[in-house]
């Protein structure tokens, strides 16, 4: 079935946008939008403020390519030092057209030997409920157009009789993992590209593949042909991928998010617009409330900003909704050369992006037989360790002025309990025997303490505007090293939040 046009309403409608500063970034690190529209419509608030209180997802990035141990980047022509081809045909891959070919189809091939026999969804929720997720991306498909659900629009899908995977259960796995995860009260969007690599609307088989400027950065990634000269194929690639969106939104349960990424597929760039109001609507039609964030784009389908990389991730506190988003390691999707962040590297970016306004979305995946790194699973408990002690620093709060202060930052709860996170140095670093904090965090009148053992704080005059909380010896020593260190202010009876 081919989506038709949308009339959107109240769900395209934006009020004034508010200037986001930019963030510096790395190449391969998007940096946030130039402005952020927020959406007027009370299902879309909703649903931001409630995904504001999750702060804490992962990005499940999942590809038949993963046999390689690469992602599907190395198919674009452009030539980037991080993404390089593994040469598995003779010759240069870069060489000619004809070589650039072949590669595509042998890259394309690994849809015959995707067999991921130890594929669990259950498995894969039960190690994200325990790590303290609380919403997760599932990948639909990849810029290479590979298709983790059974869709309608094309063959090159897990679910394929081409692709071993459709023999096993659960290989629409934009529904076999939703559904294990939502049976664990964890939310779900689905990850979509906008683009699509092996799509003959988008990359057409009657132009060349891989024309003379297509190794220029920025460009090799676009359609091979102009969309203003040949209407009529950009009308088919935009059919195909309301279609797609529409099935997606219509028989894999309830959605939070839309994540669209490929933000160089937009009007601006070739003329390649495939109607985003329209597509937004359409979306909403099944999933009311449904947030969508159309990256890189701005607008009012841009719900909230999303900076990519380690770089990217804002510096101080932000006043509009956004995700710091990075891969647990170096690499997205899988690699057997990766390195892992640590468990305080997690948890202290988790933090910084708490009490900066945003939330953190982390980048994990599973090998080619669908089961994850031992190292990465003991990563990420480490992580769902911390906030069973301290979450109630993290989840469904709000950052409170001063923000940050040193290493100290700053977050409260709806019950009006603040508090300090105090952050370590490093993965070595011991709990500081003294934390200044400001007074007006101490005038409140309430009991202080330190978590997660409930031992009563009692402040002493410091520096002008500070006051001091000294921690004892036998607290420091109970205390983990190496990650954050947790104050709880809690309100005094009767007072306001």
């Amino acid at each position: 079935m081919v989506a038709m046009p949308v009339n959107n309403t109240s769900s395209s409608e934006s009020a004034a946008p508010v200037a986001v500063p930019a963030a510096n970034g790395e190449f391969g690190a998007y940096a946030p939008s130039e402005h952020y529209t927020p959406p007027t419509d009370p299902r879309v608030l909703a649903s931001l403020s409630r995904w504001q209180g999750l702060k804490f997802g992962v990005l499940l990035d999942w590809q038949a390519c993963t046999q390689w141990g690469i992602d599907s980047w190395p198919l674009c022509p452009e030539r980037w030092d991080w993404n390089q081809r593994i040469d598995r045909i003779r010759g240069k891959p870069e060489a000619t057209e004809q070589d650039n070919i072949k590669y595509k189809a042998s890259y394309e091939a690994l849809q015959r030997t995707f067999n991921p026999t130890r594929f669990d969804p259950e498995a894969w929720a039960e190690l994200l409920q325990r790590s303290g997720v609380k919403y997760a991306l599932i990948m639909a498909k990849h810029h290479d157009g590979f298709c983790l659900w059974d869709t309608a629009q094309t063959d090159y899908k897990t679910t394929s009789t081409n692709c071993p995977f459709h023999r096993l259960p659960g290989a629409d796995t934009v529904k076999s993992v939703g559904n294990a995860l939502r049976k664990r009260g964890i939310r779900v969007g689905v990850y979509f590209s906008k683009p699509d690599w092996n799509s003959p609307f988008f990359w057409s088989p009657h132009f060349p593949l891989y024309p003379p400027n297509a190794a220029v950065q920025g460009v090799g990634r676009n359609a091979n042909y102009d969309p203003r000269q040949h209407p009529e194929l950009w009308s088919k690639f935009k059919d195909f991928t309301w279609a797609q969106v529409e099935e997606l939104m219509r028989n894999h349960g309830e959605m939070d998010i839309l994540w669209l990424d490929g933000g160089w597929v937009n009007p601006t760039t070739n003329a390649q617009d495939i109607d985003m109001n329209g597509l937004a609507a359409l979306a909403r039609r099944y999933q009311p409330g449904l947030l969508v964030v159309d990256r890189c784009c701005g607008g009012s389908n841009e719900n909230y900003i999303t900076p990519e990389g380690e770089h990217a991730m804002p510096g101080s506190h932000q006043p509009y909704p956004w995700e710091a988003c990075m891969p647990i390691g170096r690499y997205w999707n899988y690699s057997p050369r990766d390195d892992f962040k640590s468990i305080g590297e997690l948890v202290r970016y988790l933090c910084r992006a708490t009490a900066r306004g945003g939330s953190y979305l982390l980048g994990v995946g599973p090998d080619e037989y669908g089961a994850f790194d031992p190292l990465l699973a003991m990563r990420l408990h480490g992580v769902g360790d911390w906030l069973k002690q301290h979450g109630e620093a993290i989840y469904d709060t709000a950052p409170i002025a001063p923000y940050e202060q040193e290493n100290c930052l700053f977050t409260a709860s709806r019950n009006g309990a603040r508090y300090a996170i105090v952050l370590a140095g490093d993965d070595t670093a011991q709990p500081p025997e003294s934390v200044s904090v400001p007074e007006h965090l101490v005038e409140r009148g309430g009991r202080i303490s330190l978590l997660p053992f409930d031992e009563t704080l009692a402040p002493e005059a410091g520096a002008q505007g500070q006051c001091a909380l000294r921690l004892s010896a036998t607290a420091r020593a109970r205390l983990a090293p190496g990650i954050a260190w947790v104050i709880r202010f809690a309100p005094k009876a009767g007072l306001a939040k």
